[in-house]
């Protein structure tokens, strides 16, 4: 199955399948998909994180119409922080998501009028294959110990970031197991094959820019209300 953006990835993983309504913090899922768009770009080599910002630094096209107007942008503007581009894409971006998968039949938009007046949009799932993949992936990095690629690293360190764990849906007794290992990865020893460098499974340039990411994500959400 041909991967799709991260940022699908983590929409289709904070929608709930049957209600298609989003779970948990919105913001921070906006913001979690903000930084996805990022992170792809980094995977493929167009973004590197330099002297605390990020900067292009191959300006041409992924074949993804979100990330590559984002580039174009990058590439005609002054640098920018990740927590500064975080703010500049979250705004919508989720709206363009939604619309994209329901073009490709991912999803459905359903749409409800209460009140007579007000509509609520509603988006089930309608092709499962991909999420069943993304989870299938998920759950093979977190609960059987296997090293991470790039993109499984990428997304659950976002996970952590946006505070959606409980969307992992695992069973109880995978739990423990999958959030000690979540925790590994989002701090960066889940990107590594050995102690070397060398050994990272994960580039440094990718991992540098998820890090940073990460973390402007943490700062913009606050501390954790206790629970």
């Amino acid at each position: 199955m041909t991967s799709m953006p991260l940022a699908e990835e983590l929409l289709l993983l904070a929608y709930d399948d049957q209600t298609g309504k989003a779970t948990g913090s919105r913001i921070g899922l906006d913001l979690g998909m903000a930084a996805a768009v990022l992170v792809d770009l980094a995977l493929a080599g167009r973004i590197a994180y330099v002297d605390g910002y990020l900067k292009v630094i191959d300006p041409s096209p992924i074949g993804d119409t979100i990330a590559d107007a984002v580039l174009a942008k990058a590439a005609d503007d002054e640098p920018h922080t990740p927590a500064q581009w975080l703010q500049r894409l979250r705004h919508r971006l989720r709206i363009r998501v939604l619309e994209d998968l329901v073009a490709r039949g991912v999803i459905q938009d359903v749409d409800e009028t209460q009140m007579g007046v007000i509509h609520v949009h509603r988006y089930p799932t309608t092709d499962h294959a991909f999420e069943a993949e993304i989870r299938g992936r998920l759950a093979e990095a977190l609960t059987s110990g296997a090293l991470c690629d790039e993109r499984t690293a990428a997304l659950a360190t976002l996970l952590v970031a946006c505070r959606m764990e409980p969307n992992l849906r695992l069973p109880a007794d995978q739990v423990a197991r999958a959030h000690e290992r979540l925790e590994q990865i989002a701090s960066g020893a889940g990107f590594m094959a050995g102690a070397n460098l060398e050994d990272s499974i994960v580039r440094p340039s990718v991992a540098l820019v998820v890090a940073t990411l990460g973390k402007a994500i943490q700062a913009a959400l606050g501390t954790p209300k206790p629970a």
